[in-house]
């Protein structure tokens, strides 16, 4: 299993403008006002994140939103905490072990949810553009079971 990385990139890419704000501070998004950048080299070229409050790469809890266009896959994976996810838009499809398996999985649609626990390895795939929130508590990361998945190998 590759290291955990921990999503630091975003903050160099300006996503965590609402990471600035005081704990106490009131956060209101509204869909147009969500800026988007690029995902983190962690993740397969092609997503987008954007950080709604908090800090994925620090103790705490954080709120982010992950956007994949159609046909993107994310191979089998870890996380060194508890994955709790929303489904926003689209549909999402979700399976649990060592290798990605279309044939196998769950079919999660807009407003479904769900959550693992920290350690368990999955992975996922979309058909049509797909938008996720993920809440959780830092630092976030991901560690691919198969080392030759992990994107930042290939760079």
């Amino acid at each position: 299993m590759t290291r955990i990385h921990a999503l630091a990139p975003i903050l160099v890419l300006g996503l965590a403008t609402s990471a600035s704000l005081a704990a106490d501070n009131h956060v209101v998004f509204n869909p147009d006002g969500i800026k988007w950048a690029a995902a983190p080299p962690s993740l397969p070229k092609g997503a987008q994140l954007a950080v709604l409050t908090g800090d994925p790469s620090k103790e705490g809890p954080f709120v982010m939103r992950a956007k994949f266009p159609a046909g993107y896959k994310i191979p089998a994976h870890t996380h060194p905490v508890d994955e709790v996810v929303t489904v926003i838009s689209g549909t999402f499809h979700l399976g649990s072990g060592a290798k990605l398996d279309q044939a196998k999985g769950e079919t999660i649609k807009a407003g479904g949810f769900f959550s693992m626990p920290q350690g368990m390895q999955h992975y996922a795939w979309v058909t049509g553009e797909t938008i996720v929130q993920i809440n959780g508590m830092g630092p976030w990361g991901i560690a691919y079971v198969n080392q030759s998945d992990d994107p930042r190998m290939s760079n």
